[in-house]
């Protein structure tokens, strides 16, 4: 079992179910601001999950790539991935947990599909609280499944209930389903969800049944919802009986890389083999990152801050090893061959990708010497200190500061013969990230779930922007993304120069134009082809799924879309550019605001 093949055995083993097949999202969001990537299958389908009629149907299935931040640190042991594959099965208001459960069951065991030994699998489902009863219902299926009662585990809403996208909306229980890797038990408590190792989870079905209210209850929908995810990677590494995700191919192609730049013989063990982990997950993430189609170039801020954190620290791991300077487009090249079957697009940006790793990496070289010039002058102070300590504080200022990793600091130190606070180091660390979370909870708010009037309005306006800046400044304008809180609109474009203070004002006026005239907006459902013979503006020529919607604005704006957007340009009443400058290298970024609606 490959990764290729059990892709391809889920899409026929859906579509036999009537399923229509829609293609992946682009790992940057659109229209998003919630979130910084796509953490989940779910997140690019949460306009239909809240109602949306989709262009292809109500049943579909998909293989989506993922992005989960909060992992990073996580990386290195046995399971976590920053960036991973997802399938998942949707029913959008169509069937629910009968045929969920009874067909998850049919694909994990049968010897057509992936045939796991049902005697190997347990299930949880959710126990209930004071607000929400148990999920008897899901539990009573998975019996009449097959699965006995002894290895149906009810737990809480922090292993077994999918929230809201926000602080409000569609949510509900789900069921997991994992594999015993047949370990022992490091407790007689030991259970499914227990981080020991011996269950390995590898499928979730979530069941939409419920609306979280502003009051914080929860109420019943009319339109319930089926949202699915297995793990591409962890499901591989089952079947072919490994005990890490790092066991399957695409791992263990970059894992020969690493050796053979690092001059290791044998197995890897301890330190050495997380830092090759650490190395080939964050190589294989970057790769990804920089080869989406609306890829970003590493930054200090949002993705592209994620971004640069994920090179240099693959950078660090491989001086741990020895590896000598230069080496990680090596080993991305390396990803770009194994995977661009699947992804075609590490293909067309392979020479993006490899430019941005140069000089990424060569960036961080000369940051580590700023790094020891500013520990060179500190030096004569710290020495007086009798404890021949370093504070954590200033362990973590040269780490915030100058991005001098705190173990360069401890080697630095332990030269002079004295040692790094490291509780210290963790204390100032865990504030500041404690901080910098607030401030993107804070920054991250609204976006393409956000269905608001405000919302809608700017997202149409993006629509006119994009229109405006192609008429201005060329055909080669293209959207390189968008961001879209509840107070503004972010808009990123491919152009290779400043955009003069005329020409700024040309587009603005131009799009007020549009507004002031009341254009009809309208939304037609045709197929891919057609739309783009027809001239309508599309991203991604090769992603899209056998019907796309084309919203229309008139004479002046065309593109393929999944909304939200006015009816009436009229409704927008006025647009102002608060500020147009670089994003990366030959993106341009502008900000914009609409006038309110005055009652």
């Amino acid at each position: 079992m490959t990764t290729s093949r059990l892709v391809e055995l889920y899409i026929e083993f859906f579509r036999g179910k009537g399923h229509s097949v829609i293609p992946g999202a682009s790992l940057i969001p659109e229209n998003d601001s919630t979130i910084l990537f796509t953490p989940a299958g779910m997140q690019p389908l949460v306009p239909y999950l809240l109602g949306e009629k989709h262009p292809v149907g109500r049943r579909l299935v998909d293989v989506q790539k993922c992005i989960r931040t909060g992992d990073i640190d996580s990386v290195g042991d046995a399971s976590h991935l920053t960036f991973f594959r997802m399938l998942g099965n949707w029913s959008l208001g169509d069937y629910f947990k009968r045929e969920a459960i009874t067909w998850s069951y049919e694909f994990l065991t049968g010897k057509q599909w992936l045939g796991f030994d049902p005697d190997r699998l347990s299930v949880t489902v959710f126990g209930g609280n004071e607000l929400v009863p148990p999920d008897h219902e899901a539990a009573a299926l998975w019996k009449e499944a097959g699965i006995p009662e002894s290895r149906i585990h009810y737990l809480g809403m922090e292993d077994n209930w999918w929230g809201p996208t926000g602080k409000t909306g569609p949510c509900g229980p789900d069921t997991e389903m994992f594999f015993d890797t047949g370990k022992s038990p490091c407790s007689p408590a030991c259970r499914p969800g227990c981080s020991c190792g011996k269950y390995f989870e590898v499928w979730n079905d979530v069941f939409m049944q419920y609306r979280k209210t502003p009051d914080g209850t929860y109420e019943p929908m009319e339109l319930r919802s089926v949202d699915t995810g297995m793990g591409v990677e962890r499901t591989v590494a089952m079947l072919q009986g490994h005990d890490s995700v790092y066991g399957i191919e695409e791992f263990q192609s970059i894992f020969k890389g690493i050796s053979e730049l690092a001059g290791i013989t044998g197995e890897p063990t301890g330190e050495q083999l997380r830092s090759m982990r650490i190395i080939a997950d964050h190589i294989r993430s970057a790769t990804h990152i920089l080869g989406d189609d609306l890829g970003v170039a590493p930054s200090n801020l949002d993705q592209g801050y994620v971004l640069r954190r994920l090179i240099r620290l693959a950078a660090r791991h491989g001086m741990k090893l020895g590896i000598p300077e230069g080496f990680t487009w090596k080993l991305a090249e390396q990803v770009v061959q194994n995977e661009c079957g699947c992804c075609p697009e590490l293909a067309r940006n392979a020479d993006r990708i490899r430019d941005e790793l140069q000089r990424e990496e060569e960036l961080f070289g000369k940051t580590l010497q700023t790094g020891v010039k500013e520990f060179q002058k500190l030096l004569p102070n710290l020495l007086k200190n009798p404890a021949k300590v370093i504070p954590g504080r200033v362990a973590f200022r040269l780490y915030d500061t100058y991005g001098f990793p705190v173990e360069f600091t401890a080697d630095l130190a332990s030269e002079e013969g004295m040692a790094v606070d490291m509780e210290g180091f963790t204390e100032a660390f865990d504030k500041h990230r404690e901080l910098s979370r607030k401030g993107a909870e804070q920054k991250f708010k609204g976006g393409l779930a956000d269905h608001s009037d405000l919302v809608t309005r700017l997202h149409t306006a993006t629509h006119l922007l994009h229109a405006a800046l192609r008429k201005v400044l060329g055909d080669h304008v293209a959207q390189k993304g968008s961001n879209i809180t509840d107070q503004r609109l972010r808009f990123d474009f491919s152009h290779p120069d400043p955009m003069t203070p005329e020409q700024i004002h040309a587009v603005e006026e131009l799009v007020n134009e549009a507004i002031r005239a009341g254009l009809e907006v309208t939304v037609r459902e045709m197929t891919p082809e057609a739309a783009l013979e027809d001239g309508a503006l599309g991203l991604f020529k090769d992603r899209y799924g056998e019907k796309v919607k084309v919203y229309c604005i008139r004479d002046f704006s065309e593109e393929i879309c999944g909304g939200p957007h006015v009816s009436n340009t009229a409704e927008l009443v006025g647009f102002t550019i608060l500020s147009e400058k670089s994003s990366s290298r030959g993106i341009r970024r502008i900000r914009a605001v609409l006038e309110e609606i005055k009652c």
